[in-house]
């Protein structure tokens, strides 16, 4: 039976990135996935450029039952730490919006950038390999694989969350905690598209493809500004994929179409310059023309001269373009979410380490837990510093 000082589960972006660090520091690290290759959802990432962290990282832009968890991690380990080490493999990146930082070339450069620092680290990667029990004694940690047993002092699991099941994402991390007696939340998508009822779902799906700027508000008050795509099965784009994440089912979401302008005072300038003009036409200077005509058609829009616009029609337009109470029906799941929600209740765990306060040599890092940030690379940033808070306290407990 081979033995290792740590056994991390998961080769993905936290899983590769703890595996790395731990390594170059003298652990003897084991490094397992279920899949064919590592990184697959890094390669995935970003329309395949990997976004893969954010200039503005912030604890405020994390969700979790208890928002003060991740503070320890981001602050040691922060996004100009993770930049100098992409800057080191000389791997080209840009800026797009909202301080979102991109490959200038491909996903596929964090990943090979990964396992050549695992290679650095002489960390020992198994692929296609399934972890069919754990069990631990005095010694640490055993492991029945497909194959072959091993043992470890050291457990981390990086097994990620239920999103993008396509790329084998399973409930595994969360079955270890159960096994362990750890308090495990309810799960749901984040990150994901709106579905819509019918027969709104229907009456908007000629509007696919069309994408205006936009702020969407949830009931709780939080809002997003970025754009709204409609699609064939509702509602998408970053806007909307930012706001699912604080949304619950049955709620309303409003939604401003027109957040740059004052409506009464554009709608009262056109009436003076053109008053025999439609107000088709006249918000048609606004809206793509599709999302006006289609309006229309739900009665959003009066079909009017803004001549005959009275001031009790102009108020019902305005509220029904810069604040659109929209119910959707639910969420596209987790085969589209970039991200689950909830997962290793975080009072489970030390924000400084990662270990679970009642299995000592037990550790989760990355989305496994209940910390999930918001689009635009805090996801990556939570996985690379929650990582490396972990693969500090595997070190200096090796070296005690």
């Amino acid at each position: 039976m081979e033995k290792f000082n740590v056994i991390i589960i998961g080769a993905g972006a936290a899983g590769m990135f703890c595996a790395a660090t731990a390594g170059q520091a003298g652990s003897r690290v084991l490094l397992i996935d279920n899949g064919k290759k590592p990184g697959r959802k890094i390669l995935m990432s970003g329309g395949g450029r990997c976004n893969f962290t954010n200039l503005y990282v912030e604890p405020a832009a994390y969700l979790s039952q208890n928002p003060h968890f991740c503070k320890s991690a981001l602050a040691r380990y922060t996004q100009w730490d993770f930049i100098d080490c992409v800057n080191q493999h000389g791997i080209a990146w840009h800026e797009k919006t909202l301080g979102q930082l991109f490959c200038d070339d491909s996903a596929q450069q964090i990943v090979n950038m990964l396992v050549a620092e695992c290679d650095k680290g002489h960390v020992t990667q198994w692929l296609r390999r399934e972890v069919l029990s754990i069990t631990k004694d005095d010694a640490g940690f055993t492991l029945l694989l497909n194959g072959e047993t091993v043992q470890a002092e050291k457990l981390v699991i990086a097994t990620g969350g239920l999103s993008m099941p396509g790329l084998g994402a399973t409930p595994f991390g969360y079955k270890v905690a159960e096994q362990f007696n750890l308090n495990v939340l309810p799960t749901r998508a984040g990150l994901v598209p709106f579905t819509l009822h019918k027969p709104l779902l229907e009456q908007l799906q000629v509007l696919s493809g069309v994408s205006v700027p936009s702020v969407i508000q949830a009931e709780n008050g939080v809002s997003f500004r970025e754009n709204l795509l409609f699609t064939h099965r509702g509602l998408s784009g970053p806007a909307v994929l930012q706001l699912s994440s604080y949304w619950q089912p049955g709620e309303f979401v409003i939604v401003n179409l027109l957040p740059d302008t004052d409506l009464n005072v554009f709608i009262d300038q056109q009436r003076a310059a053109h008053p025999n003009q439609s107000l088709k036409n006249t918000l048609s200077m606004l809206l793509p023309k599709r999302l006006v005509e289609c309006l229309q058609l739900l009665q959003q829009i009066p079909e009017l001269a803004l001549k005959q616009l009275n001031q009790r029609q102009q108020k019902e337009l305005v509220d029904n373009l810069q604040a659109w109470r929209v119910q959707p029906n639910g969420t596209e799941g987790y085969r589209t979410a970039e991200v689950t929600l909830g997962g290793i209740d975080t009072d489970e765990l030390s924000s400084r380490t990662m270990e679970a306060k009642k299995v000592p040599g037990l550790y989760f890092i990355g989305e496994v837990m209940d910390v999930s940030g918001w689009l635009g690379g805090y996801n990556f940033q939570w996985a690379w510093s929650s990582a490396w808070a972990c693969a500090q306290a595997l070190v200096n407990i090796k070296q005690q």
